[in-house]
């Protein structure tokens, strides 16, 4: 269970986060490309954050995902740059895509009854547990 501590952390991170990434696609060329910072985990110790990030298109995730990872002790001084009036230290980051959307996406096309999974376990989605 997060403190109130830990959250106002996580959200200010999930903010700033999401305006470093905005501009760095901007300064890459633009392309059609969008990623939102869909959640922040703190550690208790406030030494390790999991940001979860969400792409469009979904073809493009492994490449951002490893495009911020090759990137993130640049994006952890970025951030404490912004911070650094607010936090005594930032956070390790560590990224990882959300699925949740593919996921729900998957329920609610087997609760259509568009492909039934109980027939036909192969449509089962095997998610990724993080």
């Amino acid at each position: 269970m997060e403190n109130n501590r830990q959250k106002k952390i996580a959200g200010i991170i999930q903010e700033e986060l999401a305006k470093v990434l905005l501009r760095s696609i901007q300064d890459a060329g633009g392309r059609n490309l969008l990623i939102s910072v869909t959640k922040v985990n703190i550690t208790v110790d406030l030494s390790v954050a999991k940001v979860y990030l969400s792409v469009f298109p979904e073809s493009e995730a492994a490449a951002v995902l490893k495009g911020v990872t090759a990137n993130s002790p640049i994006i952890k001084h970025e951030l404490s740059q912004i911070t650094k009036h607010q936090f005594r230290r930032m956070p390790e980051l560590f990224f990882y895509i959300d699925d949740s959307l593919q996921y729900i996406e998957g329920i609610e096309k087997s609760l259509k009854e568009e492909d039934n999974p109980i027939e036909n376990r192969a449509l089962l989605y095997k998610r990724k547990m993080t």
